[in-house]
């Protein structure tokens, strides 16, 4: 496990999602972690709406923080999102949760929600641990 300042100063360099994008990283744990992202201008389409884009960035960055530490690196190898509503409020928060963490794949689960409590999406994760295969 490392702290979250730990976490930060790992993932600052993921350019796109935490200076592009504008994630920030709220909490850090084992198998765990939650970012926000505030809605702006960048993040909406031409429609007004936030962009599936922008919203499947914050789901794929919050399981990179779940899963990646200096020593352990996994990447995701299956992805599947559903949107559940568009958000109301003007802060997105993703939740990445370990469902199994094997010796080689893991299994995660992603809740997108905004700060009026709204679910905006649910994202279902397999990632496989680079550092195991390099091992066997």
């Amino acid at each position: 496990m490392r702290s979250l300042q730990e976490a930060k100063d790992y993932f600052i360099a993921d350019r796109f999602a935490m200076v592009t994008s504008g994630i920030e990283i709220e909490a850090v744990d084992e198998g765990y972690a939650k970012c926000s992202m505030k809605i702006e201008e960048r993040h909406v389409n031409a429609t007004g709406h936030v962009m599936g884009g922008a919203i499947f960035t914050l789901a794929d960055f919050v399981f990179a923080v779940a899963t990646n530490t200096k020593d352990k690196v996994t990447v995701t190898t299956v992805s599947q999102i559903s949107f559940l509503g568009a958000p109301k409020g003007d802060v997105l928060y993703g939740e990445s949760r370990i469902l199994k963490d094997g010796r080689r794949n893991c299994f995660y689960e992603i809740s997108i929600t905004d700060n009026a409590g709204t679910p905006v999406a649910v994202v279902s994760t397999s990632g496989v641990h680079l550092t195991a295969l390099a091992t066997t």
